[in-house]
């Protein structure tokens, strides 16, 4: 019985979560998005915003390119156009970002 509990409590987490990153992905307000962010991080699911990062395209997903001029920067995130989501080390969705790539000169 205890075991059933469990399990059906686990399977409405998820349910909620999900809920949760489809409320995010809709809100309109900073606020509104702030707040169920912190809601979430209070459960251990985590916003993910690799800004600055080495782009790896197993974690993450290519939305667009910024094009530079410093070869330093290209391969690296410009930006995170919507945020991933962990939970507890597990990815539940990973983040579309912007690489910076060589500006073409031709």
């Amino acid at each position: 019985m205890e075991a059933e509990l469990l399990e059906q409590a686990l399977g409405e987490r998820k349910a909620l979560i999900r809920m949760c990153l489809y409320a995010l992905d809709r809100a309109r307000s900073a606020g509104v998005v702030e707040r169920l962010e912190a809601g979430l991080a209070e459960v251990g699911v985590r916003a993910v915003r690799p800004d600055g990062e080495r782009f790896d395209p197993a974690v993450h997903e290519a939305g667009g390119t910024e094009p530079t001029d410093d070869p330093a920067r290209v391969g690296l995130i410009a930006e995170t156009e919507v945020p991933g989501f962990v939970d507890r080390g597990q990815s539940l969705r990973a983040p579309i970002v912007i690489v910076y790539a060589a500006r073409d000169s031709s």
